[in-house]
């Protein structure tokens, strides 16, 4: 199944008479102006999506800081994005997808299978010379996509555990995070026993475009996915863990998400931590 679309690819498919649904999901641990920033310029006709508080819900110590939200609430916020069924769905943000990554993974999980990543993300617009339009555009028509669940699977605090010990369970943050170094967010610092850390921005080239499938295969089979039955992956609270199961699945591999992830996990006193460079 496709992950991306090149810019091209785009431009051409915003211009023939089948557009898709583009969607700004801009945000950034510590900066919660991605509004502004949309609205300073965007793709035309692109409508923002807010991370906190539609694509996720409301934050808790069991949840994590960013919860999946419930299947009703998002699909009445797809239709208000203008979904309608069978149209295809292009998302970026402006930090090579590592947040844009997040409304992929929920819409491919609800059952949508016309959903990929902008590679190179709004920056690769830009370069590319096209065209930025500013302000709020008016809300789009209402759409009518109905969305499903399974689509992709996810684990659990439980399931995380178990694949860390029989398959193979990934932590996708920055590797002092992962080494605990550094916990600049979440209760605890450290990583989840067993886990692997493979940081989300060595699935990028320096343009912020996915590396090559050969080379993210080649990445991740050096983390034993080649060997593994099952992978997991995890992140500080599930958003750029979806960045890497998209890298995963341009490389053959198919990867559970704990939506939970860290900031659930280390809220959580029974559930050890363990620092160092080692699983």
């Amino acid at each position: 199944m496709t992950v991306t679309t090149t810019v091209s690819e785009l431009r051409d498919l915003l211009a023939s008479g089948a557009p898709p649904v583009v969607l700004d999901a801009r945000w950034a641990l510590g900066d919660p102006h991605g509004r502004d920033h949309y609205a300073e310029g965007h793709i035309p006709g692109a409508v923002y999506v807010d991370l906190d508080t539609e694509l996720a819900a409301p934050p808790s110590p069991e949840g994590g800081r960013h919860p999946l939200p419930g299947l009703a609430e998002l699909q009445d916020m797809a239709r208000r994005w203008g979904i309608r069924r069978g149209q295809q769905v292009v998302v970026h943000d402006d930090l090579g997808n590592t947040a844009a990554a997040r409304a992929w993974w929920l819409l491919r999980h609800a059952g949508l299978t016309r959903v990929t990543l902008l590679d190179g993300a709004l920056d690769a617009w830009r370069s590319a010379g096209l065209p930025l339009e500013s302000g709020i555009p008016a809300t789009p028509p209402p759409g009518d996509v109905v969305l499903g669940s399974g689509g992709l699977p996810v684990t659990d605090a439980d399931g995380a555990a178990e694949l860390a010990g029989s398959g193979l369970l990934l932590d996708a943050r920055a590797a002092e995070r992962y080494r605990g170094e550094v916990e600049p967010v979440d209760p605890r610092a450290g990583h989840i026993p067993g886990a692997v850390s493979a940081p989300t921005g060595e699935n990028l080239a320096p343009d912020g475009t996915f590396l090559p499938a050969e080379e993210l295969r080649k990445r991740f089979e050096e983390k034993g996915a080649a060997q593994a039955a099952r992978i997991g992956v995890y992140c500080g609270s599930g958003v750029t863990a979806a960045h890497q199961i998209a890298a995963l699945e341009i490389a053959g591999f198919e990867a559970a998400l704990f939506p939970g992830s860290w900031s659930a996990w280390s809220a959580d006193p029974t559930r050890p931590a363990v620092k160092g460079i080692h699983p």
